[in-house]
């Protein structure tokens, strides 16, 4: 099923240009400027608690990292299930790594970085999820994800950034 649901969304790569500009900049820059407009936003919006602000951003990405770069490899090692070029014949937008795919790396790091957002301002947050599932979505659409790879990022994700904030928000 997760396979029928890749072929299904792939299978729209490749036919239009304008849609396949849109699924490359929504799989591999948009992250960019979430992150970038959270940082912007955060350190703009009281210049009375510039270092509040600054420590809560840093906050933001800290989780992000956390549930990315430590949670994330330790399960895509663990899993070591195959990208969809490299089993099946998919329309793939742009090359990437041959690491791993479950979860997807970037779904993980965008919705543990989301949820912190949401947490902390339900409005941003909101505008967070919204790009970073955009963003999930056109993984799958540009062949380098499964939609099961990107759900368990998801999940993975919002555990990690509900968990990081019940322990540690307080303390900021």
């Amino acid at each position: 099923m997760d396979y029928q649901f890749f072929q299904l969304i792939n299978s729209l790569a490749g036919h239009y240009k304008w849609l396949d500009c849109i699924g490359i900049f929504l799989a591999s820059y948009s992250q960019y400027f979430l992150g970038a407009g959270v940082i912007v936003w955060m350190l703009a919006k009281d210049r009375l608690n510039f270092w509040k602000n600054f420590k809560i951003t840093a906050y933001f990405f800290a989780v992000a990292v956390v549930s990315r770069f430590v949670l994330g490899e330790i399960i895509k090692r663990l899993v070591a299930r195959p990208r969809p070029f490299e089993l099946h014949q998919v329309t793939q937008l742009f090359d990437e790594n041959l690491r791993t795919s479950f979860p997807s790396g970037h779904a993980t790091f965008f919705f543990a970085f989301s949820t912190a957002v949401y947490l902390y301002n339900k409005k941003a947050g909101i505008v967070c999820y919204i790009v970073s599932f955009l963003m999930g979505l056109s993984r799958i659409y540009a062949g380098v994800h499964y939609p099961l790879d990107v759900l368990g990022g998801m999940a993975l994700g919002i555990l990690v950034g509900w968990g990081m904030y019940k322990l540690f928000f307080k303390k900021i």
